[in-house]
């Protein structure tokens, strides 16, 4: 078969992929068995594909492996195969080119374009790389002089004979046909040179490289099981190059041998001394169950000492017995090559990457779990904490080998089984501060102005502020106080542990703060990067401590550093690791068990270091630990753990920490019993934790290991059905399920103990009460605090239904059929119990023997045995929790009582049928009379209703006069309280109060400090958010005082907010992105709207809220054309089919002439004309007169509706006109409203208004007060009792709902300017900018969104929906009365919901065909959606396009809002309000404070401020 035609059999396509996380996570299908990676693409090889991707995954392309068939040979015999796996895979970058070679029956190779891999450039028939798929191969590029070549290395094969096969190890082959030799030749000039091996069983290669003008091979030879490296240096020759090499023994590592290697990277620009080249090698013990069976340890591999010659142990130049001189043995020497360190160790590491960044080596570790763990090692070769990367649910190996890319070297590309996975080195971006960005502790992130970035994303690279390249820090900044030996004075001397990239001179200052300004003397020595010192008297240190801020400025770059400075004499007590730490976090020095001043030879250990061998002076028994259960569990932690041991009792939490020490966690006890106690296991990595017992005096004593795991998962459901009852026995099919606590369906909050025993886990379901039909319920899995859904759902179906049953006697037993309607159930026998009961209440069990089914009735028999005298009554059947008590099944009638019943039954019909035929006739004539008026009254309403719909005209008024806009706090405090009550209220300034600032008192003011610190604050946060009877309510109203609270300072509060925000993201529970900020159950997405609320206020009032009243007086004005009924407030004209008021009778406009008294002699105004119905009630007429007053001359009438009384003129006299009198209809028992066609008032009608206070008129209440209102009183709406059709004939036509519905969207078409108005000023975008906070907010969303590596686009969508439109504006639009001083009515508010409902339709993603099962509030606006929907898309686009606002730029528009509404609440009241949930919850807050590692001065701080309330509260008392 010719090259040309192979190439046929590689089809390329575009592959259908599964994308896991955005775009950087591609699921492929077949498991992957080697990956490359050049400039443009990702190569990747499984058994049967070839793909080429781009960087982002986003293009796939797919070659399928060939079938290959050799020309001039046989068809194989059908039992031998030659399977196509590619084991060399390199991209030939010089030449553009992608080097493949596999096995087949004798090797194949091909060379393909680089950049596409459907063009083949040349193949041929050669072996090249290993014939046998499991057998070891390698290959790499290598350079000698200007040629390259391709080193690899192969075995023999030892199953195919037929092959021209060597003995060959390692060879250089050709890369280009012109070589001499031509194409993968291994030939040189006068020979063929290749190294051979003396043992080849077993043999593996693990890796290989160039380095500079050295040639590194790695692998595992079996001889004595050890680590073999050989080195060439590159000559201009194949066999200059092979002939002379050199080897060496890997020895790893200290006590524990470890003879296999793994995986390995060499550390590029290595450098160091001579030139070094240092290289790093993952080594294994082979012992799975050692949690440290693999290490991680650096090598100098540098080309150093004596040329080896014939005589390696394992490997010697051409035949190794052609090598070997007669009469010498194969013994051999080499050196052993030591690690210069170990940096790491874990139970299961699979794959190496090193890079080198700066000073610091980071290596990219894979594991045999499915993680990607980041570790940073300094230039002393000290680790930092490890961090994990990449975490998979499952425990996928990860794939030996892992590429950088090599373009913007800030991703990573390893493989996990059929998966391939791009994960960031960093994610700098999500740092907001330079101290979070330090904190992060990431040789990748540093400080560029404004943000954390990598150090190429900096537009000015002498700009970047990373951390310190020497060892570890455990803050940023450091200080020491030393006294003088005099003891007069005091040297404060501030260390910043930063590194910046600055060329020329670098500013650095400190200037040093008291509260009575300056600190320091004139003698202080002047700052020198990275120290500076702060001179000052002891007189100025006081008993209590002294205060002290440091402003450092750093380059561009200013920040504060707090310090609390503490006498260090006055640190006293037993010696505890906490008083150790307490010494020297205050900058005091600690040696022999006691706190000193320090001296200048003070140790300058970490904390931890010097702290950890404090002794204790407390005499505590040493707690020992036997076990802990669970010690496997899942990453997400375990709940209720119990550890058992001795002396126990004095145990207050348990330390959970990670590798080196790191990820220290801890965890509060209860239920000590000095033998046992229960605590929390809280979430971690994958892999082996060391857990101990935490004393009060702070030592940490006995040991345990815990292991972490992976993520249960849910499979399936066996059975996959259940009864509503519950308690049906249901199997959980899955991974990990040992790991699983309780479950959980969606339909009951309650949680469901589980049962796990021989790798099965089961559980009896719940009840599911009140249905008639089949339901799903959706199963979650509960881990700790996680709830993880089943991929199938259970489905309820109602109880089963036993209908009768039947006994026979078969001898001493009973044989029972129980007849049972057909279902879904699939009910089993031991799911049954069947009772038989006897008349004195004995039951008797009947044992089940089967279940037969039919289509309609199944049959379930069961026998009573040996009961011979036994009578049954009836059965007791119980299936789960459902009991049913059967009775037998009636005898059939004999058949003489039939042909008695016959005759009489027969003579009965007859006669009722001539009474009907005779009584049908007379009913006929009347029932087409009816009908015939019955169809002209629909007739009429459908036609009126479409004259209505073309003829109405948009002629509602397009000016209002003046907005009565609500005043800021009004509107906010709305906002913030929409229930109101005294607590909003006490945070309300009197409008007397709003310029006078009042001092806060002592208490407040240390409240108020402590809530401006961040740490204090989030940590305050969490731990309400945790208390489980901190319910929803209650967390709204702690973020509305902390708004209140922190309204002065709004840049510190929305800081506050994003930082909240990243931990609810981070939370396990929101695994569902989309789901995001859908609803407002935590403080922090109450605290959004409120910020949205205080941000978009001047948007809202300058541009939306003249749009958004004209509607609402479009609507209002809409709704007064037509009938709207007073005792259910119903309309006619509504946009709400749920207000629809189809029931209306007929009804005619009116114009009445309204008179109002002036004066108390009779004295009447000039009349007014006022539009009503002749069907408004009194209250209506009332109404409509107030509002066109109103709107006629722009001020309210001076006397409310209560105390209005209004009279008709008939025949030159005035007759009252009330709700109720003497004259008011009644049906039954309910009392119709009396209205103008009541009184018969005619159009043009004269009505005078007096004012209650009138002297001719007593007080009178509305009827509205009533709380029987509804029932005793009925307007259009006739209320449900039988009457006499005779009596108001036009009040009993048949009226039907859906002829009406045209009012729907008659109204739609008045009041659609307006809509459309009020959409369009919202999502606009005037000047092409949007306003600040919108855009600010919008790209901290984005930011967020790629922090997490979601690209996709719809979430981002959804999050910014769910932030903007459905948090603000749909409050708003439903809301009116918190922007204006009005009040909203039920069908207005009836309305503006349909018209909400429209907006947030516009911004949905889903497409769904609307038809007419579907509600009219949906088909309303249903064509009208499509069109705003690509307006809210280009609005989102318009928002995303806009340049970026600058932090410095909002933070003055912050400024600027906290400024415009200074005073204008009481800053007090919010904080006494906020500290009774802090005096509530005080033992938690302080216990979370422990957890997130706060100062002591913070917590300090805490007890400050409950002391200082404390003392109010005592004052109030004495």
């Amino acid at each position: 078969m010719t090259y040309e035609m192979m190439a046929v059999f590689w089809g390329v396509l575009l592959a259908c992929v599964d994308w896991g996380w955005g775009q950087e996570n591609l699921t492929l299908d077949g498991d992957v068995r080697d990956f490359a990676i050049s400039d443009r693409s990702v190569y990747v090889v499984t058994d049967d594909r070839l793909y080429q991707l781009d960087h982002d995954f986003t293009k796939v392309i797919k070659r399928d492996t060939p079938n290959v068939v050799y020309p001039n040979q046989e068809v194989p015999h059908s039992d031998e195969t030659y399977p196509f796996k590619v084991n060399i895979l390199l991209p030939f970058i010089k030449n553009k080119t992608l080097i493949t070679c596999g096995t087949t029956k004798c090797g194949y190779c091909e060379i393909l374009d680089l950049n596409e891999i459907s063009k083949s450039v040349h193949s041929e028939n050669i072996e090249v790389g290993s014939l046998d798929p499991g057998d070891s191969t390698i290959g790499f590029i290598v350079d000698l002089g200007t040629n390259s070549y391709i080193m690899t290395g192969r075995l023999q094969s030892r199953v195919r004979k037929a092959c021209a096969n060597s003995d060959q190890l390692l060879a250089l082959r050709n890369t280009l046909e012109g070589q001499h030799g031509g194409i993968f030749s291994d030939s040189d000039v006068s020979t063929t040179p290749y190294i051979d091996a003396r043992q080849k069983e077993k043999f593996q290669f693990v890796d290989g490289f160039q380095s500079n003008s050295y040639i590194y091979v790695f692998s595992n030879v079996p001889q004595e099981r050890q680590v073999r490296v050989i080195w060439f240096k590159s000559e201009n020759s194949k066999t200059n190059t092979l002939r002379y090499f050199q080897g060496a023994t890997l020895k790893c590592c200290g006590n524990t041998e470890r003879r296999e290697l793994l995986s390995s990277s060499v550390i590029q620009g290595s450098g160091g001394l001579h030139g070094q080249v240092l290289w790093a090698g993952v080594f294994t013990a082979g012992n799975t169950s050692d949690p440290i069976n693999t290490v991680l340890a650096i090598y100098n591999i540098s080309s150093t000492g004596p040329q080896l010659k014939y005589n390696d142990p394992d490997f010697c130049y051409k035949g190794c017995a052609e090598a070997l001189p007669t009469g010498t043995t194969q013994d051999g020497t080499t050196q052993d090559l030591h690690p210069e360190t170990v940096v790491f160790k874990y139970s299961s590491m699979t794959s190496v990457l090193a890079v080198r960044h700066n000073s610091w080596l980071v290596f990219f570790i894979g594991t045999g779990d499915g993680q990607l763990i980041k570790l940073a090692v300094d230039k002393a070769y000290k680790p930092a904490c490890p961090r994990v990367l990449y975490n998979s649910d499952d425990d996928r190996r990860v794939f030996p080998k892992m590429h950088l890319d090599p373009v913007d070297r800030k991703h990573v590309y390893m493989a996990l089984r059929n998966q391939m996975v791009r994960v960031p080195v960093a994610q700098c971006s999500e740092h907001k501060s330079l101290k979070d960005c330090w904190s992060a502790q990431d040789p990748f992130c540093g400080w560029c102005e404004s943000r954390c970035s990598f150090q190429d994303d900096c537009l000015q690279p002498s700009a970047w502020i990373s951390i310190s390249e020497d060892s570890q820090q455990q803050n940023m900044v450091s200080y020491q106080v030393e006294k003088s030996s005099s003891g007069e004075r005091i040297t404060l001397t501030v260390k910043v542990h930063l590194n910046v990239n600055e060329t020329g001179s670098l500013t650095f200052t400190c200037n040093f703060f008291s509260k009575r300004g300056d600190l320091c003397d004139r003698t202080s020595p002047a700052p020198a990067f990275p120290q500076c010192s702060c001179l000052f008297s002891s007189d100025q240190l006081p008993a209590e401590g002294l205060d002290v801020t440091v402003k450092i400025r750093v380059g561009k770059q200013n920040f504060a550093e707090k310090l609390m400075l503490t006498n260090c004499s006055d640190i006293t007590g037993p010696p505890t690791s906490a008083l150790c730490s307490q010494c020297m976090t205050a900058g005091c020095s600690w040696s022999n068990d006691v706190c000193s001043w320090t001296t200048r030879s003070a140790n300058s250990d970490p904390i931890q270091d010097v702290c950890r061998l404090s002794q204790s002076g407390l005499n505590y028994s040493e707690p020992v630990i036997f076990s802990i259960e669970p010690s496997v569990l899942s990453f997400h932690g375990r709940n209720h753990a119990l550890m058992n041991g001795e002396n126990l009792d004095h145990v207050t939490k348990v330390r959970i920490q990670g590798h080196m020490n790191c990820s220290l966690k801890e965890s509060p006890v209860w239920n000590h019993t000095g033998s046992s106690l229960t605590f929390h296991i809280p979430s971690g990595d994958k892999g082996s934790v060391s857990v101990c017992a935490v004393l009060p005096d702070g030592r940490c004593l006995g040991k345990a290991t815990v292991t972490y795991g992976s993520s249960p998962s849910c499979t399936g459901l066996t059975p996959s059905t259940t009864w509503a009852s519950g308690k049906r026995k249901i199997k959980v099919h899955g991974s990990h399920l040992e790991f699983v606590e309780e479950v959980v369906h969606d339909h009951t909050p309650q949680t469901i103990q589980t049962k796990y025993s021989s790798g099965t886990l089961w559980y009896h379901t719940p009840p599911f009460e009140h249905i008639n039909q089949p339901v799903t319920s959706t199963v979650s899995l509960r881990v700790a605090n996680q709830t993880l859904a089943c991929s199938s759902q259970l489905t309820y179906h109602p109880d089963p239904e036993f209908t009768s049953y039947t006994a026979i006697k078969t001898g001493n037993d009973m044989r029972v059929t129980i007849e049972k309607r057909a279902d879904k159930l699939n009910i089993t026998t031991e799911e049954i119990l069947v009772f038989g009961v006897q008349e004195e209440n004995q039951d008797v069990e009947c044992v089940m023997d089967t279940i037969e089914t039919s289509n309609e009735t199944d049959s379930v028999i069961c026998e009573i045995k040996n009961t011979p005298n036994f009578n049954i009554n009836s059965l007791r059947i119980r299936v789960g929790n459902f009991t049913k008590m059967l009775l037998p099944k009636q005898a059939a009638p004999s058949l003489l009582i039939i042909l008695v019943l016959i005759p009489i039954i027969i003579v009965v019909i007859v006669g009722a049928v001539l009474y009907s035929y005779n009584k049908q006739r007379k009913m006929a004539a009347q029932m087409n009379k009816q009908l015939d008026q019955l169809e002209c009254d629909i007739r009429n309403d459908i036609r009126q209703g479409f004259v209505d719909m073309q003829t109405e005209k948009c002629d509602l008024i397009e000016n209002v006069g003046a907005i009565p806009f609500l005043d800021y706090k009004h509107f906010a405090s709305r906002i913030f309280f929409p229930d109101g009550g005294p607590v909003m209220t006490s945070c309300i300034k009197d409008i007397g109060q709003d310029a006078v600032k009042v001092q806060p008192d002592e208490s407040c003011q240390a409240l108020s400090r402590l809530i401006r610190d961040q740490v204090f604050l989030t940590s305050f946060v969490h731990a309400l958010e945790e208390q489980k009877n901190f319910n929803v309510k209650e967390k709204c109203a702690v973020a509305s005082l902390l708004t209140v609270s922190l309204h002065g300072d709004l840049p510190y509060l929305t800081q506050v907010m994003e930082e909240l925000l990243r931990a609810l993201m981070e939370q396990p529970s929101n695994s569902q992105p989309k789901l995001m900020l859908r609803r407002t159950e935590s403080i922090v997405e109450k605290l959004l709207t409120n910020w949205m609320s205080i941000c978009l206020y001047g948007f809202l009032r300058e541009s939306v809220g003249q749009p958004l009243f004209l509607l609402v007086c479009a609507l209002t004005q809409q709704m007064s054309k037509g009938p709207v009924d007073s005792v259910t407030e119903k309309a006619l004209y509504t946009l709400n089919e749920d207000w629809l008021l189809w029931q209306a009778q007929d009804f005619s406009p009116m114009r009445l002439q309204v008179l109002f008294a002036v004066g108390t002699d009779g004295e009447v105004s000039e009349p007014l004309e006022v539009s009503a119905l002749d069907c408004d009630t009194v209250e209506q007429v009332k109404e409509k007169i107030l509002l066109t007053f109103k709107t006629k001359f722009g001020f309210p009438y001076n006397t409310p509706l209560r105390q209005m009384h209004i009279e008709y003129e008939k025949d030159g006299r005035f007759v009252p006109l009330k709700e109720v009198d003497a004259s008011s209809g009644v049906l039954g028992e309910v009392t119709m409203l009396n209205t103008l066609k009541h009184y018969k008032v005619p159009d043009g009608a004269s009505i005078k208004v007096l004012s209650k206070t009138h002297p001719s008129l007593s007080p009178q209440s509305s009827l509205k007060d009533d709380q029987n209102y509804s029932t005793k009183y009925f307007h259009l709406i006739d209320p449900d009792i039988d009457q006499d059709q005779k009596k108001n004939p036009e009040r009993k036509k048949l009226k039907l709902k859906e002829v009406y519905l045209t009012k729907l969207l008659s109204t739609k078409v008045a009041v659609h300017s307006f809509v459309e108005n009020l959409f369009r000023t919202i999502w606009g975008t005037p000047n092409l900018k949007t306003p600040p906070a919108i855009k600010y907010f919008f790209d901290f969303l984005d930011a967020q969104g790629e922090s997490k590596r979601i690209s996709d686009q719809d979430v981002l969508h959804i999050w910014k929906t769910n932030s903007l439109p459905l948090r603000f504006w749909v409050n708003i639009l439903k809301n009116p009365q918190f922007v204006f001083d009005m009040e909203k009515t039920p069908p207005l508010d009836g309305c503006l919901s349909v018209i909400a409902q429209a907006f947030m339709d516009s911004f949905s993603l889903a497409e769904k065909q609307l038809g007419k099962h579907d509600p009219t509030n949906k088909l309303l606006y249903a064509k009208d959606i499509s069109q705003y929907k690509q307006e809210v898309r280009a609005y989102y686009k318009q928002v995303r396009d806009q340049p970026p606002i600058s932090s410095s730029e909002f933070k003055e528009f912050l400024h600027k809002e906290s400024k415009k509404h200074e005073n204008e609440f009481n800053e007090s009241a919010a904080l006494r309000e906020l500290y009774k949930y802090m005096q509530l919850y005080f033992d938690e807050i302080k216990l979370k404070l422990d957890q997130n590692g706060a100062p002591v001065e913070l917590k300090e701080q805490l007890q400050h401020v409950k002391s200082l309330f404390d003392s109010l509260k005592s004052c109030s008392w004495n």
